[in-house]
């Protein structure tokens, strides 16, 4: 297993952390296959009875795509993109068994949905989270369209035209988090949550999980189509690449 993950599996509970904390624990095409891969025994061993994702550090969660990556794509690599993405988050997605999100710092863009994809989320006062993709110069369709089915239209415009990220007060009041506890205690009390969860009757827990997927999954598949429509059209205009290039360039001179 690549070091980009962290996995451990303890007391029925597998903790997957993603282990990038030198760059917010961004989303790289490394660590999206490690999770799939650290995800895909999940459902049928039954000596995992519920996960955790976190991220190392105590900055981030995940600050999103890593724009080293993203920056170097052009419109003949927007779909594939796309795809990649789809499998990513589908391994979360496609879960039987309870996921809680320990988040312990930023969850914004890619963090943010994989965040909106568990079941469960907790946070700390630390806890920031947001949808900015439009900063970057990037459309923001599938973790708006995340926002809309979770929390309704008028919050998903306000959140992905703004790019902000919501304070961890905020998060809690508006449902992006579910629980918010002490800094020292998150990770404990994220793996409670999912062992508590854990105890449920599996069955029942599977079928339940089941109907979300199914009641969310003609959604699911058209967000999946525009984002690759939209990426290639974007990708196409030189846009992306150019604020991503002027962001780094602007990293890079304050350090």
């Amino acid at each position: 297993m690549s070091q980009v993950i962290e996995v451990e599996t303890t007391d029925g509970i597998r903790t997957v952390t993603f282990n990038r904390p030198e760059v917010l624990n961004a989303i790289n095409a490394e660590l999206r296959g490690h999770l799939i891969e650290a995800l895909a025994p999940v459902n049928s061993d039954d000596g995992i009875r519920a996960v955790v994702l976190t991220g190392a550090g105590d900055r981030a969660f995940c600050a999103g795509q890593d724009l080293d990556e993203t920056r170097r794509f052009d419109s003949s690599k927007a779909v594939a993109w796309v795809e990649d993405l789809r499998a990513f988050y589908s391994s979360i997605r496609d879960l039987d068994k309870p996921c809680v999100a320990a988040i312990n710092g930023i969850a914004a863009g890619a963090g943010l949905q994989i965040a909106l994809y568990t079941d469960i989320r907790v946070g700390h006062a630390g806890t920031r989270m947001g949808q900015p993709e439009v900063s970057a110069g990037l459309p923001s369709v599938l973790g708006s369209r995340l926002l809309e089915l979770g929390f309704g239209l008028a919050r998903s415009v306000e959140l992905s035209l703004t790019g902000r990220l919501v304070a961890a007060e905020e998060c809690l009041q508006i449902g992006l988090i579910n629980h918010l506890v002490d800094k020292n205690k998150l990770l404990f009390e994220s793996k409670a949550i999912a062992g508590d969860l854990a105890q449920k009757p599996p069955g029942a827990m599977r079928l339940t999980k089941q109907r979300y997927r199914a009641v969310t999954q003609a959604a699911y598949d058209e967000m999946y189509q525009a984002a690759a429509h939209l990426q290639t059209e974007a990708y196409g205009s030189g846009e992306p690449q150019a604020v991503m290039d002027a962001f780094i360039a602007r990293r890079a001179r304050k350090r």
